[in-house]
């Protein structure tokens, strides 16, 4: 059975420190306001919806628990919606939707909601813990090193130096404001507003159009003092023998942005579309994940992809927009690289390092902006992926529908 993309939210992305928009927005709400907005946008009885699935990186304190059931409720759903919160690290928005479509395309589910929330600045990253890099038991066999080491070993291994990487950083700051700028973005992002209506934040936050070479080549590389006075180089040099050294190049401008945010995909299946009155915008044609090599960690992407393209009967050629997460430069670099994919086919509209990455939310995120791309330039197939924590990879093909 098939499964469509009726509709896709999200909130603007806030700065993910105290002093940002969101801030003082709970995540409960960021998650919340998406679901309402898909509600109300679609005329939608919830009581159709049978399932919310939500990524979150940190499900700890406020948005620990099962924070999709709770969302759901607050958005004034039926209270017999159900609610179930995943973590695939940074793939966990992406991952929500697909396990959405699974439901569907299994026929267990006829509608169900798809997304991910993260406020960054009221949860920091980290701060529910794990085994994989403090205890010794999986943290030595793996040769595990901080992401930031194995994005500059990414660089070192394709020899792309600290200009290239700012370069990329540079275009994604310039396509992110033009597309401010021209309202391709408005579509999809719902405005947060506090308790009596007031507009907290409307549009993304963190896109610094004035970023230049010349402005990033005066930060500090970000991971050096953990590569080498803390030994994690020597620890990846322990993994891949052939590099001598590495090359730190990978600092705040041209990495991914820590930001809060939520987002929410409505999927469902041709009778419910019918059944709502909705003419589906794209057909979920064909996803995967796979493992990949933990200590380098994010190369992940590309070999997610040839899977889904594989599983889709497909090759990269057939493919006419892609979007993947910008946790790094060097993420994006080498998967365009790899896999042949012209720099006009990828992120055309910028990506986390203009925008950030609310870790829970971005693989929902990005499958949004690429359907909105798709339907704008009238284009056929697209790609959503990001590289995961630990060595993964995630890749979703959406097949846009006539409209």
């Amino acid at each position: 059975m098939d499964a469509f993309i009726f509709d896709a939210v999200r909130t603007p992305r806030g700065k993910g420190k105290k002093d940002g928009a969101l801030h003082g927005t709970t995540p409960l709400e960021l998650a919340a306001t998406t679901l309402r907005a898909l509600q109300q946008r679609n005329r939608l009885d919830t009581a159709l919806v049978d399932d919310v699935v939500l990524g979150c990186v940190t499900p700890v304190g406020e948005q620990g628990a099962c924070i999709a059931r709770i969302a759901a409720l607050a958005a004034g759903y039926d209270q017999r919606v159900s609610g179930v919160q995943v973590n695939r690290f940074c793939a966990s928005g992406l991952e929500a939707c697909n396990m959405a479509a699974a439901q569907v395309m299994s026929g267990q589910s006829d509608l169900a909601i798809g997304g991910g929330v993260e406020a960054m600045s009221r949860v920091p990253m980290g701060s529910d813990g794990g085994a994989w890099a403090v205890d010794p038991a999986s943290a030595i066999p793996t040769y595990f090193v901080p992401q930031g080491v194995s994005a500059d070993v990414i660089a070192t291994q394709s020899g792309y130096s600290r200009q290239d990487v700012d370069a990329y950083a540079v275009e994604s700051h310039r396509r992110a404001q033009a597309a401010v700028d021209a309202g391709y973005f408005l579509k999809s992002i719902v405005p947060v507003r506090d308790l009596n209506g007031m507009l907290v934040l409307g549009r993304d936050e963190m896109i610094r159009p004035q970023t230049s070479i010349e402005s990033l080549a005066k930060l500090k590389a970000s991971f050096v003092e953990m590569g080498e006075k803390f030994g994690f180089d020597a620890v990846i040099r322990q993994r891949y023998a052939e590099l001598e050294r590495v090359n730190h190049v990978h600092h705040a401008g041209n990495s991914s942005g820590i930001v809060d945010g939520a987002a929410a995909v409505l999927i469902g299946n041709s009778a419910m579309a019918s059944r709502l009155g909705i003419k589906p915008r794209a057909r979920i044609r064909a996803f995967a994940t796979v493992g990949s090599e933990p200590s380098i960690m994010l190369t992940g992407p590309s070999y997610a992809a040839e899977k889904a393209l594989k599983r889709a009967g497909m090759s990269v050629s057939d493919i006419d927009l892609f979007e993947l997460n910008e946790a790094f430069a060097a993420v994006v670099m080498r998967f365009m690289d790899v896999l042949a994919v012209p720099h006009d086919r990828m992120n055309v509209n910028g990506g986390a390092i203009a925008m950030g990455h609310p870790l829970g939310a971005t693989g929902a995120m990005i499958l949004g902006t690429l359907l909105d791309e798709m339907e704008r330039r009238n284009l056929g197939t697209g790609m959503a992926t990001l590289c995961v924590g630990a060595g993964m990879g995630i890749a979703t093909i959406i097949e846009r529908l006539p409209s």
